[in-house]
């Protein structure tokens, strides 16, 4: 494992990391149904690692952690992040199976997902240092989120929680959230944005797939746009946009920048297949962006 370190101001994710199982096919199936695919591949994901292989490839100093088991794919996982810049020195090797997701998409580019955790659901707590932005999904257990989030309010960290896969959030959780980034069904489950905001979110970032995003404070709400792209596989844009997000906010973006820079990154990674393979780097949407 890597043995780098992160200095303030970087970011820390902490996740679950999967092997991916894509299956292409020309539609996706109806119940009962039985189709043939025409391709499949093998990619390193996992939200809490595509994120943070997105924020390391994004620019900054990017700290992961997760737990993967002591197989093959583990190992894989291990690598594949360190190769991009992350540290990894604080993955945990557990007595468990490297967590899985089997993914179907269909030739819109559109997926479906079937994630089994494994040794998700042994995730550690994250320690946030100050000047961090700290990252979350909901593919580790609830009370490690929590815990890595209450650490980070001790130490003045921001908190940003992508909130999937949806399922409805504590109140304890959401006290000590400062950014949340649902896409529209997980704010639809989550009660929408009034109600996020009346329980102690700071701002709602909501994903709105080739319309960009939209950002909610009590101010009021801002539309960020988006590139207008052929899409081949939406795999892991919902990712990336988190990962340049936070690497946005800890670089010292303003929020409305740092979220059209994910918005740039997102609509990019969707032009080519899997999940980490399709997360570009700074120098490619700096390429299409004037930050």
């Amino acid at each position: 494992m890597s043995e780098q370190s992160s200095p303030p101001g970087g970011v820390l994710v902490v996740g679950s990391a999967n092997l991916d199982l894509v299956a292409t096919t020309a539609r996706h199936p109806s119940p009962g149904e039985t189709l043939i695919g025409h391709d499949y591949s093998e990619h390193p994901g996992g939200k809490g690692l595509n994120q943070a292989v997105a924020a390391a490839r994004a620019g900054s100093p990017t700290r992961f952690v997760g737990a993967v088991g002591r197989d093959d794919a583990g190992q894989t996982l291990t690598r594949v992040a360190a190769e991009s810049g992350v540290d990894t020195s604080e993955i945990a090797d557990v007595d468990a199976s490297t967590g899985r997701a089997l993914i179907l998409v269909a030739e819109s580019g559109e997926n479906s997902i079937v994630v089994v955790p494994g040794a998700n659901e042994l995730c550690p707590v994250g320690t946030a240092r100050d000047g961090e932005v700290v990252l979350a999904q909901l593919e580790v257990p609830l009370n490690t989120v929590e815990s890595t989030f209450r650490t980070a309010r001790e130490v003045g960290a921001t908190t940003v929680l992508n909130p999937a896969p949806a399922r409805p959030l504590p109140p304890e959780l959401l006290e000590l959230v400062d950014i949340i980034v649902p896409n529209e069904h997980e704010l639809d489950l989550l009660g929408g944005v009034s109600s996020l905001l009346e329980k102690g979110v700071g701002t709602v970032v909501v994903t709105l797939g080739a319309e960009g995003a939209r950002v909610h404070t009590r101010d009021g709400a801002v539309d960020i746009p988006t590139l207008s792209v052929d899409a081949v596989d939406t795999t892991g844009a919902g990712d990336t946009f988190c990962g340049y997000l936070a690497s946005g906010l800890a670089s010292g973006l303003p929020l409305e920048n740092a979220a059209r820079r994910g918005c740039l990154a997102a609509a990019l990674s969707t032009t080519r297949s899997g999940a980490v393979p399709s997360i570009p780097t700074s120098a490619e949407v700096g390429g299409v962006s004037a930050f």
